[in-house]
C-alpha cells in the first residue's frame, strides 16, 4: 500500500567536483560547473510545492561551493530540511558560516586508522574530520559519522564506535557499500549478519532494509522495490532534472525555472513510471534511492526500515520537523 505519492527527497548536486579521489566513487572524475543561487531559489519553491521535505546537498564535495551557506539558508527559508555530507577538508574553514543551517550534518570516516582512511579517500583528511567534529560540537551542531562498510573494514566498526563516536556522543551511520558502473563491491552474508547485530547498539544507525534487500538480491524488475523516480528529485549542477536516478541517468531535462511543470509533464511522468523496471535496475541496491523508496510504501522493507528510522529521528529530533 502506497502511503505517499509525491517526491519526499531532493538529491541536489551542487557540483560534481571533489577534493578527494575515493576508490569506491567515480564522481570526482566528472567535469562540473556549480549550481547558481538564482536557479536554486526557484527550484526550492517548486520542490516545496511538489511535496519534498528534505534537500540533500551533495556532490562531489558540497563544501567546494562557495555559496553553500546561502543555498542552505534559501532552502530553510523555503521550509525544507537540509542535509550535507562532507569529507571534512573544508569544514573547519566554513563552519561558522554554516552554523545552524544544516539539519543533518555527516562527516565521512571509513576507518579509525588515520593511514587507512586517508588511503581509501586518496587524500589526507582524517585529521580534518577529527578537527571538524570538535569545531561542530563547539558550535552546538550535532554531526554524525558516516561509515561506508566494506568487507575489509567491517572489523573496525567497534573501535570507531568506542574511540570516536561514543566519547563525542555522535551517531555512527553504517552505510553498506553498493555497486554501480563497475564501482564498489558486495558484502558477504556473514558481513550482512554482523551489520544487523551492530545496528542494535546504542548510537548506531543501520537501515535493516538495506541488509534485507541485499539478501534478496537487490531490486527485481518484475516486482520492483525501487521508487527512485517518484520519491526522489535529482538536480544536476547544470540545473537539469536527471531521471530515473543519478547513477542510471538515462535522460536529463533542462529545468529553466519550471521545475514543477517539468516534473508533472507527460514525458517525465512516463519515465518515472518505469522506475525499478529498466534493465539496469535489476539487482540494484543503491542506498541513496532505496531509503526514500522504503519510506513511502508499506511492504516488508518498510517494516524493516521503521525501527532504525524511528531510532535516528528520535535521537536527532528531526521527526518534529517532518510534520
Amino acid at each position: 500500500m502506497r502511503l505517499v505519492s509525491h517526491p519526499v527527497l531532493c538529491n541536489y548536486y551542487v557540483t560534481y567536483r571533489c577534493n578527494a579521489t575515493c576508490s569506491f566513487c567515480d564522481i570526482w572524475e566528472r567535469p562540473s560547473p556549480y549550481v547558481t543561487l538564482e536557479n536554486a531559489k526557484a527550484n526550492f519553491e517548486a520542490l516545496k510545492k511538489l511535496g519534498v521535505k528534505v534537500v540533500d546537498f551533495t556532490g562531489g564535495e558540497p563544501l567546494l561551493h562557495r555559496q553553500l551557506d546561502e543555498l542552505l539558508r534559501a532552502a530553510k527559508n523555503a521550509g525544507l530540511l537540509t542535509t550535507v555530507t562532507s569529507n571534512g577538508l573544508l569544514y573547519p574553514k566554513y563552519a561558522s558560516k554554516l552554523r545552524g543551517l544544516i539539519d543533518m550534518l555527516h562527516f565521512s570516516l571509513d576507518s579509525p586508522n588515520k593511514e587507512e582512511h586517508d588511503t581509501s579517500r586518496g587524500v589526507k583528511c582524517f585529521d580534518k574530520v577529527m578537527e571538524s567534529i570538535q569545531i561542530a560540537k563547539s558550535l552546538n551542531e550535532r554531526p554524525d559519522i558516516l561509515f561506508t562498510v566494506f568487507e575489509n573494514n567491517i572489523h573496525q566498526i567497534e573501535q570507531l564506535w568506542k574511540d570516536i563516536c561514543l566519547p563525542n556522543d555522535l551517531v555512527l551511520i553504517l552505510n553498506p557499500v553498493f555497486e554501480y558502473n563497475n564501482v564498489g563491491s558486495q558484502l558477504s552474508s556473514s558481513a550482512l549478519q554482523e551489520l544487523r547485530n551492530w545496528g542494535k547498539k546504542r548510537n548506531i544507525y543501520l537501515n535493516d532494509a538495506f541488509v534485507q534487500l541485499r539478501i534478496d538480491g537487490g531490486n527485481h524488475v518484475d516486482n520492483p522495490v525501487c521508487l527512485a523516480g517518484s520519491t526522489t528529485i535529482v538536480i544536476s549542477p547544470e540545473n537539469k532534472l536527471v531521471l530515473p536516478c543519478y547513477h542510471l541517468g538515462l535522460k536529463e531535462f533542462p529545468i529553466e525555472n519550471h521545475l514543477e511543470e517539468l516534473y508533472q509533464s507527460d514525458e517525465v511522468q512516463k519515465l518515472i513510471a518505469l522506475e525499478g523496471r529498466l534493465p539496469a535496475c535489476e539487482g540494484c541496491a543503491i542506498n541513496c534511492y532505496m531509503q526514500p523508496s522504503f519510506a513511502v510504501e508499506i511492504n516488508k522493507y518498510w517494516w524493516k526500515a521503521l525501527p532504525s528510522t524511528l531510532k535516528y529521528n528520535f535521537i536527532k529530533g528531526t521527526w518534529k520537523q517532518l510534520f
